[in-house]
């Protein structure tokens, strides 16, 4: 049934709620110190509250990566989940939940084991979906960015996403999207690597693969603040946080509209989709049927 178009649609994507960040950057103690995350519990809530708000209602809510700060094996992390799981436990039924894993959820270099933790506690690390003819893939970015303790993970992966473009391709679906954690670049495609962003050359062979695919949109989070840039008609939106901000935005979630023609994005702060809701424009756009 979701093979087929069926007219505008919107999602809303949020990323790293990182529970314990914003105490850590505070006190300048990023290793240690998350052990305090009131804040961010009470950003959450005022997202899923926000987002239950919305009428019409959002086909899924996705968090692209960062659910929370404590990496594997640190002291705090199994408190930050189950705080951060109680709160989205809110989100209105009928609005599923969609998880990209982060470099904080399965560590900077990933292994089996921390990949399979995560599994267990949020879903596969990657997967497809479609939503009304729309077909969308979420990446595990970390095999990306550092796969040197589980290179195999990284070939399955690569097989993987080979074989659902393929499926794309069948189905002539509508438009594809993609979710990871780590953009492929910040502004330009070919920017210089650091933490931020992915290595060049694995950067190059991704967007290519994705431009010759046709994917119009890939989503991220990771940065902390709010930046893209496009490659070959192929746009990186990359949004802020829900929890602490590294730069001058404001906590908040992206409302992204997908039309027949094309994927329209705006990002909200939290206060403005509490208060407000979503613009006049984008309502438009969605009551308009094909």
């Amino acid at each position: 049934d979701e093979y087929q178009w069926k007219g505008p649609f919107y999602f809303i994507q949020g990323a790293d709620p990182q529970f314990g960040l914003m105490k850590a950057w505070a006190i300048g103690d990023i290793n240690n110190g998350d052990d305090e995350w009131g804040e961010e519990i009470k950003l959450v809530e005022q997202a899923v509250q926000a987002i239950n708000k919305l009428n019409p209602k959002p086909k899924f809510f996705v968090l692209c990566g960062d659910l929370i700060h404590g990496m594997p094996g640190t002291q705090w992390r199994k408190d930050q989940e189950q705080d951060l799981k109680n709160v989205l436990k809110n989100t209105d039924q009928d609005i599923p939940l969609v998880f990209v894993s982060g470099n904080h959820d399965i560590g900077n270099t990933p292994t089996r084991e921390t990949i399979d933790n995560y599994c267990k506690n949020w879903g596969d690390d990657y997967f497809s979906f479609w939503v009304g003819g729309v077909f969308f893939l979420v990446l595990n970015s970390q095999l990306y960015f550092d796969s040197s303790k589980c290179p195999e993970l990284k070939q399955v992966q690569d097989v993987w996403l080979n074989e659902q473009l393929a499926v794309a391709e069948k189905h002539k679906c509508k438009h594809i999207i993609v979710f990871q954690h780590i953009p492929l670049f910040l502004r330009k495609p070919d920017e210089d690597h650091d933490y931020f962003n992915l290595e060049k050359s694995v950067r190059r062979e991704i967007m290519e693969k994705f431009h010759k695919a046709g994917i119009k949109a890939v989503f991220s989070g990771h940065y902390h603040r709010n930046a893209g840039g496009s490659y070959r008609g192929l746009e990186m939106v990359v949004s802020s946080a829900i929890g602490c901000q590294l730069g001058e935005d404001t906590h908040g979630l992206r409302v992204v509209v997908v039309t027949d023609e094309k994927i329209v994005h705006r990002y909200y702060s939290l206060n403005e989709l509490s208060s407000q809701g979503i613009e006049k424009e984008l309502l438009d756009m969605l009551a308009k049927q094909n």
